[in-house]
């Protein structure tokens, strides 16, 4: 068999949107949050001095975008900008108290997730999947 025969490139973007779309809907309904809102909140709380820039470039987005999400952010009390003392150019994000509480809310929903996919594949199968996904995303991101 060969990926055009058996339709993967369409079968990973309906897979992709279906478990974005659950995820999304999970999180909505516990914590408020978009997986994408989630997925800035979790790279703000993993390190110390996070550059709004730097973000972007994680997420592989523009800067005006996440400077909009972070905006949103900011206006519902869940981050906070301050400017580094090293260059005044550039903004440095915190979570808010409040910021890690709704984070901490968002672990359930992926706890959940997670589990459905260990049944749906099996051990071997999410390991297997994820080494597949992983040499997909290593081969496309070749030259960026």
């Amino acid at each position: 068999m060969s990926a055009h025969k058996e339709r993967l490139y369409f079968l990973l973007q309906v897979a992709a949107h279906r478990l974005k779309t659950a995820a999304d809907n999970d999180l909505i309904d516990a914590a408020g949050l978009s997986t994408t809102q989630v997925a800035v909140l979790n790279l703000i709380a993993s390190s110390e001095n996070v550059k709004q820039r730097d973000l972007a470039r994680r997420l592989r987005q523009n800067e005006s975008a996440i400077t909009a999400m972070v905006a949103r952010l900011m206006k519902a009390d869940l981050v906070t900008r301050r400017r580094s003392e090293t260059d005044a150019r550039t903004w440095l994000l915190d979570l808010t108290p409040n910021g890690k509480k709704t984070l901490k809310r968002a672990e359930k929903p992926f706890q959940e997730i997670n589990a459905r996919l260990d049944q749906t594949l099996g051990k071997k199968g999410v390991a297997t999947l994820a080494a597949e996904l992983t040499a997909v995303t290593e081969e496309f991101s070749k030259g960026e």
